[in-house]
C-alpha cells in the first residue's frame, strides 16, 4: 500500500472547524495513512484523535504547531512525534494559552476603538473550550458585515500593521525548538515561504533553527506551486534539513486545501518521517 502523509492540520481545539474525531475520519476518507494533528499551541485534541485513528487504521503522529518569536518576527514551528505529556511542553502550552487570551482582549479593545463592539464576547462564545485565535475574530467581522470574508478581515483589521493587530510575546525560537526536541519530537519550520523573508533573512533563520536543534522544513504545503516547492527544497538541501509535507488543513469549506491533497516530496529530499517512524 502506498503511504500518504499529511503532517500539518488543525482541529477545532485551535483554529480548525472539525473536531479531532471528524478530522481523522475525513483524513481516512481522503486516503491519508499517516496524519499529524498539529493544533496551535495545544495538544488537547490528541487523546480523542488517537482513539479514532486506532479505529480507522490511520497512523496518528502526535504533533503541535508552536508560535515562536525570532528577530521580531513570528514563526510557526511544527513538532512531530512529540510526547504530549512531557512536563515542560505541557507547561509551555498553558503559558501560551494565557498569551493568546491576553492578545484576544487587546484585539477586542482595538476593535472597540474602531466602533466595532462585542468582539470578545462573541469570539469567546464561538471558541468554546478551544483557544481564541485571530480566525475567530475574522469570522466575527464577517458575521457583523464589516468585511466580506476572512481574508478581507485580515487585510483590513487583523494583519500586521492593521488597526486591530496585536503582536504577542511568543517564546523564543530556541526555547520552542527545545520543547519539541526534548519531548522526543522533530522540529520543523512550517510554511517557510509564507513569512516573505528575503533569501538573506531565510538563511539567517535556518541557521538559527539548525543551531537550536531543528531538523526539518515543510517543502510541500497545501497551496504551494512547483516553483515554491523547488525553492523550499533548495533550502532543505542547503541546510541538510529533512522535508515535510502538510496541507495545513483547517476547514472543509475551503476548496483549495484538502487533507492529503499534496504534491509528492522531491525524491532528492530526505523525508522527515524517517526521523520518527
Amino acid at each position: 500500500m502506498t503511504e500518504k502523509y499529511d503532517l500539518h492540520c488543525h482541529s477545532n481545539l485551535s483554529d480548525g472547524v472539525l473536531s479531532p474525531t471528524e478530522l481523522v475520519q475525513r483524513a481516512h476518507e481522503q486516503g491519508v495513512t499517516a496524519l499529524a494533528l498539529t493544533d496551535h499551541d495545544t495538544t488537547a485534541g490528541l487523546v480523542e484523535a488517537t482513539k479514532v485513528a486506532t479505529q480507522t487504521g490511520v497512523r496518528l503522529i502526535a504533533g503541535i504547531e508552536l508560535s515562536a518569536s525570532w528577530q521580531d518576527k513570528t514563526l510557526h514551528i511544527v513538532g512531530l512525534g512529540i510526547d504530549p505529556d512531557y512536563p515542560p511542553l505541557l507547561e509551555a502550552t498553558r503559558d501560551l494559552q494565557v498569551i493568546r487570551l491576553e492578545r484576544a482582549e487587546q484585539i477586542a479593545a482595538k476593535l472597540e476603538k474602531k466602533r466595532i463592539p462585542g468582539a470578545l464576547e462573541a469570539v469567546t462564545k464561538a471558541a468554546g473550550d478551544s483557544m481564541i485565535t485571530r480566525t475567530h475574530f475574522a469570522d466575527f467581522l464577517v458575521s457583523q458585515n464589516h468585511v466580506s470574508n476572512q481574508q478581507d478581515a485580515f487585510d483590513r483589521y487583523l494583519a500586521k500593521g492593521k488597526p486591530a493587530y496585536v503582536a504577542a510575546a511568543w517564546a523564543d525560537l530556541d526555547l520552542a525548538v527545545n520543547w519539541i526536541t526534548q519531548s522526543g519530537g522533530v522540529a520543523v519550520v512550517a510554511h517557510p515561504l509564507r513569512y516573505k523573508l528575503t533569501p538573506k533573512w531565510m538563511n539567517r533563520l535556518l541557521t538559527a533553527f539548525k543551531l537550536a536543534g531543528g531538523q526539518g522544513i515543510e517543502v510541500v504545503t497545501g497551496r504551494c506551486n512547483v516553483d515554491e516547492i523547488n525553492v523550499a527544497a533548495k533550502y532543505a538541501i542547503a541546510f541538510e534539513l529533512a522535508g515535510s509535507v502538510g496541507s495545513d488543513f483547517h476547514n472543509p469549506a475551503n476548496p483549495w486545501i484538502e487533507l492529503g491533497r499534496l504534491a509528492s516530496l522531491p525524491v532528492n529530499i530526505k523525508p522527515v518521517w524517517e526521523l520518527f517512524i
